[in-house]
């Protein structure tokens, strides 16, 4: 019990500190009882006690409760006010829940109250996490009608939103917009313009807002930078995607698995087998643990350029090491790449059994001799060494690619920005060893071992 009298108008302070106190540390049941317990007991209510309880329910990511306890204010024979739409909105933003957030917006014209920029950019919100972009961009011509000026917020959101629904040309311009409006885009809007383009596959635009925004001082994150990768990866530029990921690390930043995976997907689609395994190989050294999406761009490349055997094959066994379930794509491309050479699978498919069979017995003796960081050392000294094997290539084949390199990074990319991303180009490969050349004895090991090979 609350242990304040019926009807007390002094029994509502602490009423109304106890529900804020319970939205601090998220108890949104406990503010919701307390706010039933009040009416119950015919406390007199302010609009504040039922603002803080759906401001607790919203935190706690329950927007039903939120609004219900806004609903309630007719029982006390309230009023919403502008501040008690905002709450229940922002709370549907948060539950992702847009049509409840556009009829609190309906609604509040209904009562005669005009929504504010809180509200609008709460329901532009909404609208993005739902995934409706066309919504969104009408509230935000709504906002302009009513002379309101939409902030940083409300376009941001916007942009977010034009970019789950796979629409670039608005998400440009509405970055235009902000500029026009005297509005300075953040790292939040850039970012949701470059996964805009990215998705519309323009990696050009991609790659030339990550240049606007270090002319505009801001900094790209992790996120600006691997949806520009993806963008390249998408555009089949490997060169660029393995500069960016060159540009992070020079920035301080760590890329993530979203990284790699966009780097190691662009070199399957550039037919360079080596340097996505040792994209694979620096995932492990940065302690991050690859994907079915990672392994899989990673044995597409090998089959590719017909190295699915042993070296697709090692990238199944690393799977079912890291306890990943191969995809289709994972079991069917080298078994494909053999049906094509020799007119039958079967002998991948034995194979894959073997391997699997391999991989189990490795993954127990690991565990006998030096447990988890044992078993972890391990693997990773076998992937260096696969990796090692698998940047072999012939010297003449080296040459080539270098001679060709440098013209096309002298004529993708011009002046000094051409400079600056050549040179990046050439630390890359800097960090790929150069230790390509293969013996005579170890190209007929493969070839012994390979037989169609």
């Amino acid at each position: 019990m609350l242990g304040i009298g019926r009807g007390s108008r002094e029994g509502a302070i602490p009423l109304e500190a106890s529900i804020k106190n319970c939205g601090r540390t998220t108890q949104w049941s406990a503010a919701l009882r307390l706010l039933r317990e009040g009416l119950r007991l015919g406390v007199q209510l302010a609009p504040g006690h039922f603002i803080a309880t759906a401001s607790a329910c919203r935190k706690g990511g329950q927007w039903q409760y939120a609004l219900s306890a806004l609903s309630d204010m007719w029982k006390a024979k309230l009023e919403p006010d502008i501040i008690s739409y905002s709450a229940g909105i922002s709370a549907c933003e948060k539950g992702g829940q847009w049509q409840p957030a556009l009829a609190l917006l309906s609604e509040m014209w209904e009562a005669k109250l005009e929504p504010d920029v809180i509200s609008y950019s709460a329901g532009i919100s909404a609208c993005e996490k739902g995934g409706q972009w066309q919504p969104a961009l009408a509230l935000l011509s709504e906002m302009r009608e009513a002379k309101l000026e939409p902030d940083v917020i409300s376009f941001s959101a916007g942009i977010s939103a034009c970019k789950k629904g796979e629409q670039w040309q608005p998400a440009l311009a509405l970055l235009s917009a902000m500029w026009e409006a005297k509005l300075e885009p953040n790292v939040i809007s850039y970012s949701a313009g470059i996964s805009a383009c990215e998705k519309g596959e323009q990696w050009q635009r991609a790659l030339a807002l990550l240049s606007e925004m270090r002319e505009a001082k801001l900094e790209p994150d992790v996120i600006s930078y691997s949806a520009g990768i993806s963008a390249c990866e998408k555009g089949e530029q490997w060169q660029r995607s393995l500069a960016l990921l060159g540009d992070m690390w020079e920035a301080k930043l760590e890329p993530d698995v979203i990284s790699y995976n966009a780097g190691i997907s662009a070199c399957e689609k550039g037919e360079q087998w080596q340097r996505a395994l040792a994209l694979l190989s620096e995932m492990w050294e940065a302690k991050l643990e690859p994907n079915v999406i990672s392994f899989s761009a990673g044995i597409s490349a090998c089959e590719k350029a017909e190295q699915w055997q042993p070296r697709a094959l090692a990238l199944l066994s690393e799977m079912w090491e890291a306890k990943l379930e191969p995809d289709v794509i994972c079991t069917t491309i080298p078994g494909e790449a053999r049906a094509r050479r020799s007119g039958s699978g079967s002998r991948w498919d034995q194979r894959v059994r073997e391997g699997r069979a391999v991989a189990a017995g490795a993954g127990a003796a690991e565990r006998d001799v030096g447990g988890e960081a044992g078993a972890r050392r391990h693997q990773l000294q076998r992937w260096d060494q696969r990796v090692r094997e698998g940047r072999a290539v012939a010297a003449g084949t080296c040459a080539a690619e270098r001679d060709v390199g440098g013209e096309a990074g002298a004529q993708h990319v011009g002046g000094e920005a051409g400079a600056r991303r050549h040179l990046q180009l050439q630390r890359w490969d800097q960090r790929v060893p150069e230790g390509r050349a293969v013996g005579a004895g170890s190209g007929a090991s493969e070839r012994d071992v390979g037989g169609e090979a």
